[in-house]
């Protein structure tokens, strides 16, 4: 089975830091569900690269500018998370949609951050899962899933188990598009899942469980349906 784990950027990059411990457990579990087809891992930029998006912009640099720096970071963060995987995974960071499919056919989980300005690691995730043909695509983030509305801000937010696309467009809105404050699923990723139709699955995944239930299409967080 081929498998797109999006790794949000909250679950790896704290304002406290970086959550070592974390990506260790998290090695630990991808190494031991890998069966050898194409998987990739593409990781955020989180508190990190918030960070550094700030300073910049303090600093009077432009968006495109953020953008270049928050995606340094997510490289960062992937280096991290493949050399905690180690013989697993591939050693060499992907900074191109064709290099990350032309190294998800050597036999090793490819682990990506960014690939350029104004663009989103979701989008990425979307990007990669249709490149190779994915059977399914794992938007791990600290929520539990898709909700009927913002849960941080409305405490009558619902929690779905599926949802259109359709659907899940009218709950989003108009995403940011600002470096480092992508939402849950932005729409150039929308637009991806829309034309590849592959299911994605949105979950917690501070709770490692989850994403192993996921991946082994167990019911886990909410299932994003092609329509």
């Amino acid at each position: 089975m081929r498998i797109v784990v999006k790794l949000g950027g909250h679950l790896v990059s704290t304002p406290s830091g970086i959550r070592t411990g974390y990506l260790r457990e998290f090695a630990s579990l991808i190494s031991e569900l890998y069966d050898g087809d194409r998987w990739c891992v593409v990781v955020g930029g989180g508190a990190e690269a918030r960070k550094y998006v700030s300073a910049a912009r303090e600093l009077g640099l432009n968006e495109s500018i953020c953008d270049l720096i928050a995606v340094k970071i997510t490289r960062i963060h992937a280096r991290l998370l493949s050399s905690a995987i180690a013989e697993n995974a591939c050693q060499v960071i992907p900074e191109t949609l064709e290099q990350l499919v032309q190294y998800s056919s050597l036999g090793k989980i490819v682990v990506s951050g960014g690939l350029q300005p104004a663009q989103s690691t979701t989008a990425v995730a979307a990007l990669a899962a249709e490149a190779i043909n994915a059977d399914k695509l794992v938007i791990a983030t600290d929520v539990d899933g898709v909700y009927t509305a913002d849960p941080k801000l409305d405490p009558n937010a619902k929690l779905l188990e599926e949802v259109t696309l359709s659907k899940l467009k009218e709950i989003l809105g108009e995403s940011s598009h600002l470096a480092g404050e992508y939402k849950l699923i932005d729409s150039l990723a929308l637009r991806v899942l829309e034309r590849s139709r592959i299911p994605a699955v949105v979950l917690n995944g501070n709770d490692l469980d989850n994403i192993r239930k996921a991946i082994q299409g167990e019911k886990a967080g909410t299932l994003i349906k092609p329509e």
